[in-house]
């Protein structure tokens, strides 16, 4: 134990007094694992394990592809419901919907999201409560009212009841109706994203209720073997419910996860790949260090010999120097692990994984990347200390008192790692390059609508009422007029389901005289339902035809409006007014859509507006048709308001005027300007993700391979001394010295750029298919990276090149 003080006393003053070294080798396995650390732990809570649902691997949604494959969830009626419950693959059931309720009783009415569960569902999940009981069987039988009982989500129960314990019991009220609440799910339960209550759903033999399924196969059923037996069914519910299904489609069971994994996976892999390579270049300059300071000491080493040191003693001593620097590297990479891993869930796309999931600090992960910073810090002390442990002291001891010349074998170890960090460094950089151009041009891109000082006001209504299409329009139409009262507000629209850039719903339609084209490029297009404010709004102006007048939108006329995309596709000699189309999907299924008679009729089309994006900000616009909103409404819409200043300072006022018209009234979900649905798109939120983090790690990977250089460059000058002497001494001028500096470190680097533009141009097929929006080009930015690289090797080299040719020869000579 005496002997272990010394060695960290001595440590300690080693460190000490080279705290360039130190704070260099600790800053790189600090940086290389808390990055490492976080972005895993990001995609185990967000990829890999993002629900806590007991047998998880069995859980699956139904879901449907169609022949083009798009997928699609499938939503079964009430009988389809207990049809597929008779299956063989099919074990249980758990099924959805969701609905805006308003917590009633205050002076305020409040949105509530409630999911609304069949009695299966929470014994399908398998997650005991917090507290209480969950939803069973018996709240909600079949054919009959469902008990007036209610669950409370974790944060809902803390946002509202302070985490109160005795809340088992109370009840409370919502739409004027009073529930009893029988439990408190437990912290990230995930179920119904954003839910803040579940109550039980009344099952029924309503045709026009549809739930979104998930289903629980019995052990040993495949997913293949599941999509085979539900092929047939699924295909006789599409013949009984044409307008729920695609024309054509095959059964596609997907696990619960599959959509986060296909739309973050390969942004969150990409990531990973990049902090990996962070770590393998800070572990590579913990290498170089420890293998130059160990050469650097082999004189100090040689005199402990001669006077009585023994091996297995010397090599205690550099070990215990590599385990502290690996110990302090890791304990501070841990604590920033924690710190950036909120930052990065933070900055992921919303509403593609569930809120509540719980992302915390993966332990594999984190004892991994210990694992190999102890591994790193052993390895590289130790190849020093074993050579250092019998050295030949009289050859050290003439070679000089300060300096002897590194061994062929080590210069070529620095120049392997050298060239290692410089490759995996332009790497880093021509990614970063390819996603900072990519998030460029998609903030420069052509929105074709002006969103600033708009925000956008959802408008829920309960059910059982405005059941018929003339009340739900006129209540509609009264809560517009009322907002628009306002004095700063310039004017409104009506969006029910076109608010901007990703809008409109996917349907088929068909051409009067024109036969129907099979591809989905060719008869599909996007439909919204909206107002003449709708345009105005938003000023997209009109380029050809008219739009309809106030008595028009009022009588819900069977008149539509398209845009230059449609037009330019289906009539490209410009003749597409006084055309008509149908889509006959549009059908009247009361009280959830309500559809004027003949809206699956021939329309005419009236108008044509100036292309907008709506799919999305990286891809082209497709074609779209405006209908007035009275043809087909659901139990919901948004109004639209541009505000002479910011808008979200009119909230208040907003919520006051809805509240005249009905008291009941809650402002539904999230309300937000229109910049905020642009920042909220998955490609904005992963290009942002993406190219900060890219940059990020490509700075701080340059940082750590410019900084291993100048120390391997460092190690050989002062390794060197006594040559530069001898030939300056002999007639070489500065000039030379420095050629020769730059010439050896030339070899390290200019393999290392080498070897990074081959792997670069190699990997830019996968980062064109990765990165948002990113240039079919490489060599632009490919050349930027090496410029960079190149000019921070020189400067790294410069100092100790400078330094070497202000060698003074007499006093290097007068050393030897």
């Amino acid at each position: 134990m005496h002997t272990l003080f010394q060695d960290l006393r001595h440590t300690w003053r080693q460190l000490r007094h080279h705290p360039g070294f130190a704070l260099t080798a600790i800053l790189s396995l600090t940086l290389g694992i808390g990055a490492t650390v976080s972005v895993f732990s990001v995609i185990y809570g967000v990829l890999m394990h993002p629900y806590p649902y007991s047998d998880i691997d069995r859980l699956d949604s139904v879901s449907i592809t169609d022949p083009y494959g798009n997928f699609f969830n499938a939503w079964l009626t009430g009988p389809q419901l207990r049809e597929l419950e008779q299956t063989h693959s099919v074990e249980h059931i758990a099924a959805w919907n969701q609905w805006e309720l308003t917590l009633t009783g205050h002076d305020v009415p409040e949105d509530v999201v409630a999911y609304f569960s069949t009695g299966d569902t929470f014994p399908t999940l398998g997650v005991p409560p917090l507290l209480g009981r969950n939803l069973g069987p018996s709240d909600s039988p079949w054919g009959q009212e469902p008990q007036p009982v209610i669950m409370l989500n974790y944060r809902f129960w803390q946002r509202h009841f302070n985490g109160d314990q005795a809340v088992i019991g109370r009840t409370l009220e919502l739409v004027h109706k009073k529930y009893t609440i029988i439990g408190v799910t437990r912290p990230h339960f995930t179920w119904g994203w954003d839910a803040d209550v579940y109550l039980p759903q009344k099952l029924s033999n309503d045709p026009a209720l549809t739930f979104g399924t998930v289903i629980k196969l019995r052990p040993g059923v495949t997913r293949t073997a599941a999509d085979a037996e539900l092929q047939p069914l699924l295909e006789r519910f599409a013949k009984e419910a044409p307008t729920h299904f695609p024309p054509s489609f095959h059964a596609d069971v997907r696990e619960l996860s599959y959509w986060t994994a296909h739309e973050l996976g390969a942004t969150l892999y990409l990531l990973f790949a990049a902090v990996a390579m962070l770590l393998a270049i800070g572990c590579g300059n913990v290498s170089i260090l420890l293998l130059a300071r160990g050469t650097a000491r082999q004189h100090e080493f040689a005199i402990r010999s001669a006077v009585g040191a023994s091996g297995p003693r010397i090599v205690r001593q550099l070990l215990t120097e590599s385990l502290i620097l690996s110990l302090s590297g890791a304990a501070l990479g841990i604590l920033l692990a924690y710190r950036t891993l909120h930052l990065i869930v933070a900055w992921l796309p919303q509403n593609i994984f569930p809120p509540d999931t719980d992302v915390a600090v993966n332990l594999p992960v984190l004892l991994f990347s210990v694992g190999l910073a102890i591994l790193t810090g052993v390895l590289f002390g130790l190849f020093p200390a074993l050579q250092l442990a019998r050295p030949r002291i009289s050859q050290v001891m003439q070679s000089s008192t300060k300096k002897v010349i590194g061994s062929a074998r080590g210069k070529r170890v620095h120049g392997v790692l050298i060239a290692g960090q410089i490759a995996l460094t332009l790497l880093l950089l021509t990614a970063a390059g390819a996603a900072i151009d990519g998030f460029l041009r998609m903030m420069r891109v052509n929105l074709g609508y002006d969103p600033h000082s708009v925000i956008s006001v959802g408008i829920p209504i309960h059910e059982n009422t405005y059941t018929n299409s003339t009340a739900r329009m006129n209540y509609y139409e009264q809560l517009r007029a009322k907002v628009a009262e306002l004095p700063d507000v310039v004017s409104t629209g009506i969006s029910a389901n076109a608010t901007p850039p990703s809008n409109g719903d996917e349907e088929r339609f068909g051409l009067l005289g024109k036969a129907a084209n099979p591809s989905p490029e060719g008869q599909t297009a996007r439909i919204n339902y909206i107002d003449t404010g709708y345009f105005t709004t938003l000023r997209i102006p009109l380029v050809q035809g008219r739009l309809w007048d106030r008595a028009e939108i009022g009588r819900s006329a069977l008149l539509v409006v398209v845009n230059q995309t449609f037009a330019r596709r289906f009539y490209p000699n410009g003749d597409v007014v006084g055309h008509s189309l149908k889509v006959p999907t549009q059908k009247n299924e009361p009280p959830y859509t309500l559809a004027v008679p003949g809206s699956d009729g021939w329309l005419q089309i009236i108008g044509v507006v100036a292309d907008a994006l709506d799919d999305g900000l990286d891809k082209p616009v497709k074609p779209a048709i405006y209908m007035p909103y009275g043809v087909f409404m659901w139990m919901h819409t948004q109004i639209l308001v541009r505000g002479r200043t910011d808008p979200e300072t009119l909230l208040h006022n907003i919520r006051q005027q809805i509240t005249r018209v009905d008291p009941d009234q809650q402002v539904g979900g999230n309300v937000d300007n229109l910049e905020t649905w642009i920042h909220n798109e998955p490609e904005w939120a992963r290009g942002r993700l993406v190219s900060v983090l890219f940059a990020a790690f490509s700075v701080l990977a340059l940082v750590l391979a410019v900084v291993g250089l100048y120390s391997v460059v460092s190690y050989s000058v002062v390794q060197r001394t006594n040559e530069f002497g001898v030939r300056m001494a002999l007639g070489a001028q500065k000039a030379d010295v420095l050629k020769i500096v730059f010439a050896s470190a030339g070899v390290s680097v200019g393999g290392g750029i080498g070897t990074g533009f081959v792997l670069s141009f190699v990997l830019n097929r996968f980062l064109a298919r990765w990165v948002e929006n990113s240039s079919h080009n490489p060599l632009p930015i490919l050349a930027g990276s090496i410029l960079l690289l190149a000019a921070a090797a020189l400067v790294a080299c410069l100092v100790p090149a400078r330094r070497a040719s202000s060698v003074d020869p007499m006093t290097a000579l007068r050393c030897e």
